[in-house]
């Protein structure tokens, strides 16, 4: 039986670091959903179609031609549009902007739920915002990660500043604010965590000790380990 795990989460929550690392420990692919729905936002961005459209935009979607190219782990985070590569393209903040308005859409969701399953259908580490309650609501293991909205904030800015992005940690505060309460009110698939996932506060917790809970969880309900 192919093993999935769903990790769920707002914006800022470790989710991507998470799922990269538990990938490459039992050798799955990484699924990132939110770069399906940035790379969306980018393609309607060129297309002209605006975020607004919903279905225009599920009609793009339908027919959205994402790969995701590598292994497993970090390698599996390169995103093609066609043969172009736009990891980096998809992950400004404009991007980010547009992933949260273009996925409120339900004929978006809709449109691109197949994909999504198609994608993990063999086992994969999946994040996003509805993994767990709609996109894998059988998978074997399901994480709800949380933090404070001043550290998911500060990891935010941390990430952007790498990037070569100085951003205030009022602004990027007050953006994501937004854009937890967009996701957790849209009527489509709004960010909540399944009634069987795991909650996880990562507030205070190092990435390893995070890591090490899930390892721990994975082999009591699957008796699964690393390789």
């Amino acid at each position: 039986m192919p093993l999935r795990i769903a990790i769920d989460g707002p914006a800022g929550v470790g989710k991507s670091t998470l799922a990269a690392r538990l990938a490459t420990a039992f050798g799955l692919p990484k699924l990132d959903t939110g770069a399906i729905y940035r790379t969306l936002a980018l393609a309607a961005e060129r297309a002209g179609v605006s975020w607004d459209d919903g279905p225009a935009l599920a009609e793009l979607a339908a027919h959205l031609p994402i790969r995701f190219a590598g292994g497993t782990g970090r390698a599996g985070t390169t995103v093609l549009l066609g043969n172009e590569d736009v990891s980096a393209a998809i992950r400004t903040p404009e991007m980010s902007r547009g992933s949260s308005l273009v996925s409120r859409h339900a004929p978006v969701r809709a449109a691109l739920l197949p994909l999504q399953r198609a994608l993990a259908a063999g086992g994969a580490v999946a994040e996003g915002r509805d993994i767990g309650t709609v996109v894998l609501p059988d998978a074997e293991v399901k994480i709800f990660l949380v933090a404070s909205p001043r550290e998911r904030a500060r990891r935010r800015r941390l990430e952007l500043r790498e990037k070569g992005l100085e951003r205030a940690l009022e602004d990027v505060l007050a953006e994501q604010d937004a854009r937890d309460e967009r996701d957790s009110t849209r009527e489509a698939s709004p960010l909540r965590a399944a009634a069987d996932a795991i909650t996880i506060d990562t507030d205070g917790l190092t990435l390893e000790e995070v890591v090490q809970r899930v390892l721990a969880l994975v082999a009591e309900r699957t008796g699964l380990r690393p390789r």
